[in-house]
Formats: structure tokens, sequence, C-alpha cells
């Protein structure tokens, strides 16, 4: 029965706290205000005082700058048209991929037996390089969330340029603009999976296929290798929202608002209205608006302010750009409610587990291969806690990611962009060209959670080359460093989805049979045409005769332009009402969110508070285990510590050997790979998700029982073949001179020699 004063006294709690974090909010809104305003001022106040007072040099130089201003503004509205022009181009060329490498078709998902609009290009390498068909291939899936696909090899220092001036073999998930008719997102997976075995087939001599995914195509790529554990290599997953309700990165301020966009807006229902208004068809660009949102400053005036001040160098990269945030592309209906319901809003895809062919689910500890999270601080799409909390919804615990043999490797940026995580060529040349690199070394990780860093290393020479090393952390570690609230934060959500769930009953209900009755094709493609993003691009193209007039204006101005130096007082004066306005733009972007944040606490947070925090306060499973012995993946692991062979006494006399806490450089884990192929006769015939799965199960043994584990070894090695067979690897390893270089801690040597005791055997001649 529930307590009234209680609910009471949580409300007047919760109104207390939203009401101190409005005001924060708020207060960071104006300082940060004040700050860009003040800034702007000291930066152009030494030009104001040393402007001169005079009167012809101040008509001289406005003259100037007014014939400057007239010819920019003649360039930049003609780059508009240009825009339009390609916008208008593209589509009547059926929108293709803005891939920069040639490819071709491999597989057409439009001829299956449930097609889909998914297509397999292979990537043809450019002059000069050269791939290795034996080498591990590479295949990258872009998001589907609005635009088109392109984006991991945009440009030539992308993920495809990475992977293939390393020699991989590089295959790319594209995809057409329009859905084939009633193909659902798991038609799209199962489309997927046989484009892996495609590769696969393909490439029948090397590793499995790795799997790259950037934003949605991150969480389509888990999908897959949950759906096809066996086919898949390693997951490397960019910026990709596995966890939609997370967020609150740093205390004070309002970063994440798009992850109560839909509470805000009722739920799902809306996404069912837009597709049932396109007849059965969802308009991607209303996704790419929510983007642009997030914004206003950029969206409204950044972004064409800068192609203005720079309009003699700027169009090309921005026309380049907008080829691709331009191209709209739409789902269908049935694959749009997916995603609303199971992710953005319901957030019910790994917890609750969503069906997957006939009567499976997806699992995603089902996945064998290492898996590579990279997210960015500065985010504001996908956030850390969206790219990484479906870590702790699915494991727990860091032993249970031991005891399944699985490596996950979290890589952070500090503050790239959400874009920038794709198209940025400096994330290129860094953080994805090293992923590649050390791939091999993620494979050869011992089971576990490890965060990924990259050193980046100037020579004598002045080049720059990067060291890489990984450390070993705690899943609860993780948790207490990116969830401030320990997500405590998340609970209204609970309510989110239930409202959603209502107000989609509702409108099937009362309003979904008659916006069907009212849609139809031609009105679809009206509401799509004039769309306000389609509107601005074809609007300002050859189309409109009233801008014919522009493209030879824009020539005559090019052969006779007449520039002003940016440094000159009124293109000073310029820029500080740029900056001033884009900070207006600012302090009403950051006063939006607030009022956003505060209204879904109130609503949501109240609405918890009164029907469904006491339901979950007596929930048990809510409540965690105090003693992590008790935890059932450690209780089976103890309950086997006198079980096993020749494997197991490696993998434990590993555990036992280990650094704990010290970070692994990448050379180790090359020379451990290679020391490994080299003596692969002294080693068990496992497979490396089997060998992971071994070792992460010793490590919880070594973690909780040392000495037992150690007095238990024996108990492995029962067979005297076995022990000799161990000593000869050891007096081999011994004798190497990779062993010899690397550097042994006396607790290591001690242990080692208490191994040997313990196995009874004469100790080895061991390297100083």
């Amino acid at each position: 029965m529930q307590d009234p004063s209680k609910q009471l006294l949580r409300a007047q709690d919760l109104a207390s706290k939203v009401g101190r974090l409005y005001e924060t909010r708020t207060r960071i809104a104006q300082e940060h205000f004040t700050e860009q305003v003040q800034q702007t001022w000291e930066k152009n106040r030494p030009f104001a005082q040393g402007a001169s007072l005079n009167p012809f040099d101040w008509w001289q130089g406005w003259s100037q700058y007014a014939l400057d201003f007239a010819q920019r503004s003649v360039l930049f509205w003609d780059t508009l048209r240009q825009r339009g022009n390609a916008y208008l181009a593209h589509e009547e060329a059926g929108s293709p991929p803005v891939l920069f490498f040639e490819h071709e078709v491999v597989v057409d998902g439009r001829a299956f037996e449930r097609p889909v609009n998914y297509v397999l290009l292979r990537i043809i390498p450019p002059s000069g390089v050269t791939v290795d068909p034996k080498r591990r291939p590479y295949l990258i899936i872009d998001p589907r969330a609005g635009h088109g696909p392109g984006i991991g090899g945009f440009k030539d220092d992308s993920q495809v340029g990475v992977a293939l001036r390393e020699g991989h073999p590089v295959y790319f998930v594209s995809f057409f603009p329009n859905p084939m008719p009633g193909q659902t997102l798991l038609d799209v997976c199962e489309a997927e999976t046989r484009f892996v075995r495609k590769v696969r087939e393909l490439h029948p001599n090397s590793a499995k296929p790795a799997i790259v995914g950037n934003c949605q195509g991150g969480w389509a790529a888990m999908m897959l290798a949950a759906s096809n554990p066996d086919d898949t290599g390693p997951i490397v997953i960019n910026g990709a929202p596995m966890s939609y309700w997370g967020g609150a990165w740093r205390e004070g301020e309002g970063d994440n608002p798009m992850r109560y966009a839909g509470g805000m807006l009722g739920g799902s229902w809306l996404a069912s209205l837009t597709a049932d208004l396109g007849n059965g068809v969802f308009d991607g660009a209303w996704l790419v608006q929510n983007f642009e949102n997030l914004n206003p400053a950029n969206t409204f005036f950044d972004k064409y302010y800068h192609v203005f001040a720079n309009v003699d160098t700027e169009p090309p990269r921005f026309l380049e750009f907008e080829r691709w945030w331009g191209g709209f592309y739409l789902l269908n209906k049935e694959e749009i409610e997916w995603i609303v319901r199971n992710l953005f809003v319901g957030n019910r895809l790994w917890t609750d587990g969503e069906r997957v062919g006939q009567g499976g689910v997806f699992d995603l500890r089902d996945i064998k291969s290492p898996i590579i999270v990279f997210a960015s601080m500065g985010d504001n799409i996908t956030p850390p806690q969206q790219a990484f909390n479906w870590v702790a919804d699915i494991y727990g615990t860091t032993d249970e990611i031991k005891a399944r043999g699985q490596v996950i490797v979290g890589l952070l940026h500090e503050n790239i962009g959400h874009l920038g995580i794709f198209v940025s060529g400096k994330v290129a040349k860094k953080e994805h060209t090293q992923i590649v690199s050390v791939m091999k070394s993620i494979e050869a990780l011992p089971a576990g959670l490890y965060g990924m860093q990259i050193h980046e290393i100037k020579g004598k020479d002045g080049a720059v080359a990067y060291e890489v090393e990984f450390h070993e952390r705690s899943l609860e570690e993780i948790g207490a460093r990116l969830n401030r609230f320990k997500r405590e934060d998340e609970k209204p959500f609970e309510v989110v989805r239930a409202v959603s769930d209502f107000n989609q009953h509702a409108y099937e209900l009362f309003a979904q049979p008659l916006i069907k009755a009212m849609s139809n094709e031609y009105s679809a493609s009206l509401l799509r045409k004039f769309h306000p993003l389609r509107l601005q691009r074809w609007a300002f193209s050859d189309l409109n005769p009233w801008l014919r007039w522009l493209e030879p204006a824009a020539q005559m101005v090019k052969a006779n332009r007449q520039t002003m130096n940016a440094d000159e007082a009124p293109r000073r004066f310029e820029r500080v009402g740029a900056d001033l306005w884009s900070a207006c733009l600012d302090y009403y972007r950051a006063m939006r969110d607030a009022a956003s944040e505060t209204g879904f606490f109130q609503t949501y947070g109240n609405m918890y508070s009164v029907y469904l925090a006491d339901k979950y306060e007596a929930r048990p499973a809510e409540r965690a285990i105090a003693n992590p012995r008790e935890l059932p993946v450690v209780r089976e692991a103890l309950a086997k510590i006198t079980e096993g062979g020749y494997a197991e006494a490696l993998a434990r006399i590993g555990a036992l050997l280990a650094h704990i806490g010290e970070p692994l450089p990448v050379e180790t884990l090359h020379s451990k790979r290679e020391l490994m192929e080299e003596y692969g006769q002294y080693l068990p015939q496992l497979s490396d998700e089997e060998r992971r799965r071994v070792r992460g199960e010793q490590d919880i043994i070594v973690r909780y029982e040392p000495e037992l584990a150690l007095t238990t070894l024996p108990q492995l090695l029962s067979q005297a073949s076995e022990r000799t067979k161990l000593l000869a690897l050891v007096q081999r390893l011994s004798a190497d001179e990779r062993f010899r270089r690397a550097q042994r801690t006396p607790e290591q040597t001690a242990m080692l020699e208490r191994i040997l005791s313990a196995l009874q055997v004469d100790r080895p001649k061991l390297a100083a």
C-alpha cells in the first residue's frame, strides 16, 4: 500500500533538487554568455583602440569594406545556389553513397527472399594502395538515421582509408534512399548477417571480419554479432547510443538534451503520426532536423557566417559536407517505430531482449569477439554514458565479463563532437588508425574490461608517432566515473516508457484511422518536398527563376574580386557582431535546454515518485549483493577450482603471474602473440574465444582464492607428461631473448618459484 506522506516528502525533495538544478543551469548559462562577450571584446579591443580617427581613413576603410561585403554577399548566395543544384543533382542520380573511394556491388539485398534496401559494396583500393586478401577484412556499417551512407569513407583520411592503408580488404554496407515495402530492422539484421558470410566466403584464409559500426550502425553491428557470433570478428562501435537513457556527465551542466526529447514529445506516437502522414514511410529529414535543433547557433548562423567570412576558400569544403548532410533517406513505419520504442524511448533492446528469428532473442553476452567502444566527452548526441552503460546492464559485474571470456575495450576522446568521431581527419589518423593497428593485440588480451590510451610521441626529426597501452578497469569504477547520480536520474524514464505506450495505444485507437484515410502517396510526396530542410535547398537553386542573375554576377565578382584583409578594423567589427550574435544563440540554447530538463524531471520525476518508486524499491533484484563472492559467476568459478587440465593450469599460472593494476603496452601484447605462435606446440589447442573464457575463470579464482589456487594447481596437472611439457615451455621461454627483455617484478619471480615448487619440478635456470 502506498504511503501518501512518503510520496509527499519525495515530491518536495524532488522539487527542491530540480529547482537547484535549474538555478545552477541558468547561472552557468549567464556566466558562459558573459565570458563569451568579454572574450570577444578583449580579443578585438586593441584594434578598436588603435583604429584611425581620421575621417578620410574611415571613409576609405569603410568604402573598401562595403565593396568587399557586397562581393562576399554575391559569392555567398551563389554558394547556396550551388548547394541547391548539388542537392537536386544528387537526388536525380538516386542519392548514391558519398564515398570518396571507388566501389563495386557484391550482394544486393533487394534480391533477397525478404528484400531490403541494403547492399554490400567492395571498396576498390586506390592507385598505390595494395591490400592482402589473406589479411582480416573490415566491414563498415554507416548509420541510417536520416542521412545517406558514406560518412565512414567520406574522404581519404577516414575509417575506410585507414584500413586500406594497413593492407586490409574493406567492404561497406550501403543502402538506398527508399526502403523496400514491408522491410523491418530484423530483416536488415538478417541481410547484414548474409553480407558477413559472403565476406567470409571471399576470404576463407583470413581471420573473421572486423565489424565497424558508426552511431546507429553501432547497435546494428551489435545486433548482427549477437545473432551471428560464429562469423563475426572484433566489433568496433563508434558513438553508438546503446543505453539511450544515460546522460549527465559534468556537475552543473546540461550536456545531453536529446535524451529528454522522447518524454517531452509524449513518446513514440509522434513518430507513428509522421510515418502515417508519409503514407507509411518516415522521412529521415525529421531526424536530421532534431540534430540541427541541438545547436541553433551553428545551424542558423555559425556555419553560414564561416562561409561568408571565408568565401574565397571555404565553399568547396562546405559543399562537400552538405552533399552528405543534405541527402535525406526514408525509413518504413515499422522501422522507425521499432527504433523509437526499443531504443529512444523504451531502452529495452538489451535489457528486456528483442526477439530475433524463430524464438530467439538478442543477447549481447553471446558475442564471442572483443568489443571496442569509442566515445567522446564532447558528444552531446551520444554521450559516454549512452555508449558504455549497456555493459553494466548486460554483465552487472567485471567477474561476469571475465567468466564469459569477453574482452571490452573503451576508448574515450576528450572533446570531439559526434560527427567528428566519424569525419574528422585527425581522429582517423590517430584513434581509428591505432584501433586497426592494435586489433591483434586486443585479441590477445585476457578477458576483462580495459581502457585504451593513445600517447602522442614526437621523435627527434619532429615526426609524430603513437604508443598504445591498455589499463584493466573494473565495471564498478567505470560506472561510478560516468554516472555521477548513480543512474538515479534514469528512473523517471521508466515513466516515459509507460506514458509512451499509453499515448501510442491512444493514437492508434482514436487518430490513426483518420490519418491513414487522409494520407496518400501524393500528399506524402508534397510533405517531403516542402520539408524545411529540403525547401531551403531546392528553393535556392537554378529551379528558382529569381536567382538566374546569381551565376553571372558571381563570375563577374570573381573576375574583379577586391578582398579586404581580415585584420582590418571594419572586418574586426563585423566579427564582433557575429561573435555576439552567436553568443546570444548559445545563451538561448542553454536556457531552452535548462527549461526542458527541469520540465522533464518535474513531470516524470513526480509521476515516478507517486506511481513507481515504491514498486521499484521493493524489487529484490534491485538490491546489490554486498559480498562479491556470493555472485553466481564467482561461486561457479570457485566450485571448479580443482577441475580442469593443462589449459586451465596454464591459464591459472598466467593469472598468478599477471601485473595486477599495471598498464599493458601494446609491445608486450605483440611479444605475447609472437611467443604464442612460436611455442604453439606447448599450448593447448583452443580458439581465441575458449582461451579468453578459460583465462577469465582462472582470473576469478586467483582473485578470490590466491593461496588455494596455488596449492590446488598440481591437481590440474596430474599427469607427469603434462608437467614435463610445462617445464619444457618454461625452459624454452627462459632462453628466449624476448622473454629476457620483459621486465619482471621481484614478486613475479618469487611467484614463479612458488609455482614450480608446488608442481614439484626442478627449478630451471631463469633469466635475470
